[in-house]
């Protein structure tokens, strides 16, 4: 690895000063960095395109043709350098705003040059503002080659460093570095998937010969990367099992006696499913390390209870940690009306816990009197001590960081408490795999028994006086209404003006009717007050920001009206509709947007009124968006991903993960000299300066 090691300066034709700039601007310290700094697309430049043929449909068009002449138009900041360029069938103008003085300088007149960029008619002709211009030499003149786009910035761009200068760069790099270039895939996948080496997937993915080597570069090195990510998690779980060791929880008497006399209603089939494998985990004597997932409404706190019951079954003590005093409430108040039929004893610690209350809850938790604790970060202080705390749940994981669960964690210093993880966010199966490999994972796929579906419409804005007069019906019902604007980060000033227009025309359009308005700029307690009122159905309408998102259950609610819903993501727009159809009666979720929207946002609005199926939005979300931060937070495990595309590479990840489970079911250390080449890289993979990945 000395080689890869070499500071960038010493590349030929880099220096220091340039070498600062990569630093700086790219993170390219290395000539590993910049070998791994991959093209995030390929340009054709395979076919020319004739003046007389060019349309505005084009993305980008490369003319060959003659340079005749240019003058400088306009003055100050309207000043510009105008070339006209032929090719025999029509006149081309080129236009550049900046760096004028060096084009006047450098260009030659009547001579042939390969130009390349996005073609605007305008004016009569065609023009090509700041075109890429090369000299036709005889290496370019019969094009047939793709051009890689890299990952750039201003600054760069400024010092003439762009793709075409960084990838001279890389192709001087990959000549000399050929014999140095290891193999690290083991030969058998090689062969088994047809995958190209390691050398020629590099050369081709910087400078690909044709489409053809250029697929099978990125199929490469999209599997070597997807391997060892997923070979990495799979590793974590497998350590996971067998170095920290849990409590056995085998006794079920409490989980009988609730089974037989008080279970308010018969558990789906996926319920009971979810708590067979969660019994499985906390039978075997090693800490259980689960992800639930379970779409809004599917009932994931009764699975939750009888989970803490069989802690309670065996002389441990459980606690439910979630992301707001609101949901922590929420969840307090249903899991009482349970530990009350069994002579449990529950508590409740958040923020605003009263000082002579929350000593009593420490004590009674330092005891062991008190069995079950629902609360907030407060859980995490270091004033609160258990006495033998053996289950941990988490309540909308992705709004705790890592360090926070880690706390929680360590409140049993004697051994690890099991750890269950909720989400009401549902994950697609692929994004699941890379975000959380090396968790365990179960999903609750199925509503419960006599639930109505959400009913979902999509209106236009000059419908609303009809959607107005619906919603005045639902109150005469007797029933509750959300008004939901959307929130932009860049815009808070905007999106607060939005919300209080919409409370005001809403005001006007209901007179008499109380209303209630949450929004993220408000003080906790101001919040909680007004949420407060509409659970108790003080107020008949919440217009709010997406503050509501992850919240309350308010049966009564029937109705979700979601503003200008053309700014929400699927996912945000599944989550939002969750907070109706708690109750008996039918629920609503009607989506306004303009007429004019755009081809993504129509498939997605038809999506929402076409399925309740949180699991199918998440693969129409994946699609449309990539996987970016589908989940509100941004996962380690994706961040490491520069080739692979969650939304469009399922296959590949799933060759990946399978090859990488066989190897470490056959091979956990590899010592068979086939995975010689995956221990070695394993060994000269950067390691991480704090290592996380333990901590579900």
């Amino acid at each position: 690895m000395i080689f890869f090691d070499t500071k960038i300066e010493f590349l030929k034709g880099v220096g220091p000063q340039k070498a600062a700039l990569l630093n700086q601007e790219l993170s390219i310290f290395t000539f590993a960095d910049l070998l791994q700094h991959y093209p995030f697309r390929h340009e054709d430049r395979t076919t020319f395109h004739r003046i007389s043929g060019l349309n505005e449909e084009l993305a980008a068009a490369q003319i060959k043709g003659r340079l005749r002449e240019w003058t400088i138009v306009g003055e100050g900041g309207k000043k510009r350098l105008v070339a006209y360029f032929t090719d025999g069938t029509g006149i081309l103008e080129l236009v550049w705003f900046q760096s004028i003085s060096w084009f006047e300088k450098n260009l030659r007149p009547n001579s042939e040059y390969i130009v390349y960029g996005k073609p605007v008619f305008f004016g009569g002709r065609w023009s090509i503002t700041h075109p890429e211009i090369d000299l036709l030499t005889n290496e370019n003149e019969a094009g047939g080659y793709w051009q890689p786009i890299y990952p750039l910035t201003e600054k760069l761009r400024r010092k003439f460093i762009d793709s075409k200068a960084l990838g001279k760069m890389i192709r001087s790099l990959l000549e000399i570095a050929r014999p140095q270039i290891r193999e690290t895939l083991p030969a058998n996948l090689v062969q088994k998937y047809r995958l190209i080496s390691k050398m020629d997937a590099l050369w081709h993915f910087h400078i690909p010969q044709n489409a053809a080597w250029l697929h099978q570069a990125q199929r490469r090195l999209k599997f070597e990367e997807l391997f060892y990510n997923q070979f990495r998690l799979i590793k974590n779980k497998l350590l996971h099992k067998t170095e920290f060791p849990g409590m056995v929880f085998g006794k079920t008497a409490l989980v009988k006696e609730f089974y037989d006399n008080h279970l308010p209603f018969q558990l789906t089939g996926a319920q009971a499913r979810v708590l067979r494998e969660i019994h499985a985990d906390l039978k075997t004597g090693r800490q259980m390390n689960r992800l639930l997932q379970g779409d809004v409404g599917s009932g994931k706190t009764i699975v939750a209870f009888i989970t803490m019951l069989f802690a309670l079954d065996n002389d441990a003590q459980a606690c439910l940690m979630a992301p707001t005093e609101i949901l922590a409430d929420q969840h307090f108040q249903g899991l009482k009306k349970f530990a009350e039929l069994l002579g449990i004893n529950i508590g409740k610690l958040t923020g605003s816990t009263k000082k002579r209350e929350r000593e009593g809850i420490h004590e009674q938790l330092r005891n062991g009197d008190m069995q079950i604790i629902v609360g907030t970060h407060a859980l995490i202080e270091d004033v609160v001590q258990f006495n033998n705390l053996g289950l941990c749940i988490i309540d909308e994981q992705h709004r705790f960081g890592v360090a926070q669960r880690a706390k929680l964690w360590a409140k049993n210093p004697r051994i690890s408490p099991h750890m269950l993880v909720m989400t009401a966010t549902p994950i697609p199966r692929t994004l699941a795999m890379t975000l959380y490999g090396d968790l365990d994972i179960s999903a609750i796929d199925e509503l419960p028994a006599g639930r109505k579906p959400i009913k979902t419409l999509h209106r236009y804005d000059a419908h609303r006086a009809s959607v107005f007069g619906f919603l005045k019906e639902e109150i005469a019902k007797g029933r509750q209404i959300y008004m939901v604007y959307p929130l932009i980060e860049e815009s808070e000033k905007m999106d607060l003006k939005d919300l209080m227009d919409g409370f005001e025309s809403v005001s006007r359009s209901f007179p008499g009717v109380p209303l209630s308005i949450l929004h993220g700029k408000m003080k906790a307690q101001d919040k909680d007050y007004e949420m407060g009122r509409f659970v108790r159905n003080e107020t008949k309408i919440m217009v709010a920001t997406t503050v509501i998102e992850v919240g309350v259950n308010v049966p009564n609610a029937s109705v979700m009206v979601i503003e200008n819903a053309e700014r929400f993501g699927l996912s945000q727009l599944h989550q939002l509709r969750g907070r109706v159809g708690r109750g008996a009666e039918q629920s609503y979720c009607i989506l306004m947007t303009s007429f004019k929207i755009s081809k993504d946002t129509r498939l997605r609005i038809e999506t929402m009124c076409r399925t309740n199926d949180g699991f199918e939005i998440s693969e129409v979300d994946l699609q449309l968006r990539g996987p970016g931060d589908l989940s509100g937070t941004q996962q380690s495990g994706l961040t490491d991903l520069l080739v692979a595309n969650l939304a469009q590479d399922t296959e590949i990840l799933k060759a990946a993960r399978s090859s990488a489970e066989e190897i470490l079911d056959t091979d956990p250390n590899l010592l068979q000299p086939v995975n010689a080449p995956i221990r070695s890289h394993l060994e000269n993979l950067r390691k991480e300066e704090t290592n996380w990945s333990r901590i579900s």
